[in-house]
């Protein structure tokens, strides 16, 4: 969490736009509440939410866009595979009058099992799915406010946010990115 937050910070400050930095804590046992209470109390531009239990992962990013105030919202894991450092590239893209610039995995770190896993679930959901979501693609992403917006106004729950946001149908585009290895997590 400190590692993330130095990142986020040192690359937003950056370039020089005002932020918010939502965690959500999906019902961690270890020592993230404290960690993120602890960060809270230290700086003014952070905000926690703590789910009562772990409701998954698409639940914990519905919570944080619902909390989140930005024009312009990123979505990415707490592991640091997301890397801070590839938001300035996403950003230009949705400045550039894309509402969507999402994250395309260009190498994982992962062992070739899970990888042959990955690859074969985003084939198969192409298959089976009546949108086009991109392979190879995860949550990982910068959002214009009008998207989010839509995404909160849903009356489902439990969404699957990376399908989701291509069945709204706003303007998207890809940005290859190379995934780190898992931090912790």
């Amino acid at each position: 969490i400190p590692e993330l937050y130095a990142r986020l910070s040192s690359v937003l400050s950056s370039m020089g736009v005002v932020y918010e930095v939502v965690f959500v804590d999906d019902g961690s046992d270890d020592c993230s509440q404290e960690l993120l209470a602890k960060l809270h109390d230290e700086t003014s531009n952070v905000v926690v939410v703590e789910l009562a239990r772990n409701f998954g992962h698409q639940s914990a990013i519905s919570a944080g866009l619902r909390i989140a105030k930005g024009n312009v919202v990123a979505v990415m894991d707490g592991d640091l595979q997301d890397p801070p450092e590839a938001l300035p590239h996403l950003l230009t893209e949705v400045r550039n009058g894309y509402d969507v610039a999402y994250a395309i995995r260009r190498k994982r770190k992962e062992g070739i099992i899970k990888r042959f896993c990955y690859s074969m679930f985003y084939r198969v959901l192409r298959l089976l799915a009546d949108i086009d979501i991109p392979q190879d693609v995860g949550d990982f992403c910068v959002m214009s406010r009008r998207v989010v917006d839509v995404l909160n106004a849903l009356p489902e729950r439990g969404l699957f946010i990376r399908g989701i946001r291509s069945w709204v149908g706003f303007s998207q585009i890809g940005i290859e990115v190379e995934r780190e290895a898992r931090s912790a997590g």
